[in-house]
């Protein structure tokens, strides 16, 4: 018999390279995983298959699974109903799959809940929609948590809260009784109101810094990064054919800041590898190790947690004297 899967949330901006990922994932390990097939009610587009693409319903069809609760998701977008049919999901799990929902990020998911076609330029309204995302998106991990079990927590943070001693200590203080909870944070970025996130004028700027400052104040052992390549090389290995592999980083010098300002390529979210190099400052200098791995891979950080030599590793060299405001 097999043992049931476990479902696993996959977020990201339009654009951030999702669609790409769950096709490598599947390319490889077809057997062991299921990408959830949405349900919706728009027509059909040429070559589109029920049951592949979409489940194709009539308007009345979903809003009796919406009032059924047969649904796990669903959001209204153009007048067409989308969202995640519970019995395919649980037939995948039964069958032992691994079911991936694949989600966008705030400001697309309230972008959609109010109808909104194309990505707003004006930046109150990317706040608003990012306001109206975060509470939809949440609302969904919540639910695909407590089916197993387990509680997400929202923790939006800001620059401000993080250089103020005091919110700083509030944060910290969260994370530690989240940790007793046995809750799962889920981080971001206050986009409704740290503008610069938004139009990535420097303030965390991306969520490589992020996660080392969230790293720092969690007193971390251990901050891994995602890529869309293995780690550090000399030089961008997409076009220099003898770029070299960086294994491990013990000191963060001039030379390897600017290898990583000649290699910041990434087409991942706002980060590259720059901001991976700023990351692991912050990550090393307040006592926790980092690894820069490739996120095609998805057993990578499984074998990393298992002492494996995966990725790039920037070794930890704690400063007792380290103040977190001088790197972000």
């Amino acid at each position: 018999m097999n043992e049931r899967g476990i479902l696993i949330v996959v977020s990201g901006f339009s654009g951030a390279g999702k669609g790409t990922l769950m096709k490598r994932l599947l390319e490889k390990y077809e057997e062991r995983y299921a990408l959830s097939v949405s349900a919706t009610t728009r027509q059909p587009r040429e070559g589109e298959r029920d049951g592949i693409e979409y489940f194709f319903k009539t308007k009345e069809e979903f809003e009796k699974m919406i009032a059924k609760a047969e649904l796990i998701e669903y959001a209204k977008y153009v007048e067409n109903y989308y969202g995640t049919p519970k019995a395919y999901v649980e037939e995948q799990l039964n069958a032992g799959k691994d079911v991936i929902l694949v989600s966008s990020g705030a400001i697309a998911v309230g972008r959609n809940a109010i109808g909104l076609h194309d990505r707003p330029d004006d930046l109150s309204v990317k706040q608003a929609c990012a306001a109206i995302g975060q509470a939809k998106l949440m609302m969904v991990y919540q639910k695909i948590f407590s089916e197993y079990n387990s509680l997400a927590a929202q923790v939006l943070l800001t620059k401000t809260i993080v250089l103020n001693p005091v919110s700083r200590q509030n944060a910290e203080n969260t994370f530690r009784e989240l940790s007793k909870l046995g809750a799962i944070p889920v981080v971001n970025e206050n986009d409704t109101i740290s503008t610069s996130e938004i139009e990535q004028v420097q303030t965390f700027g991306d969520n490589d810094r992020l996660s080392a400052v969230v790293a720092s104040i969690t007193d971390a052992d251990l901050l891994i990064l995602l890529s869309d390549i293995d780690g550090m090389y000399t030089d961008d290995p997409r076009t220099n054919p003898d770029a070299r592999f960086i294994h491990y980083v013990e000191t963060i010098d001039d030379s390897l800041i600017q290898m990583g300002k000649a290699t910041s390529g990434s087409s991942v979210g706002t980060g590259g590898m720059a901001s991976k190099i700023a990351a692991a400052m912050i990550a090393a200098n307040s006592g926790a190790d980092m690894v820069i791995t490739n996120a095609n891979n998805v057993e990578n950080i499984v074998g990393i947690l298992n002492g494996e030599d995966i990725g790039t590793l920037f070794l930890n060299h704690r400063n007792k004297d380290f103040d977190l405001k001088e790197l972000i």
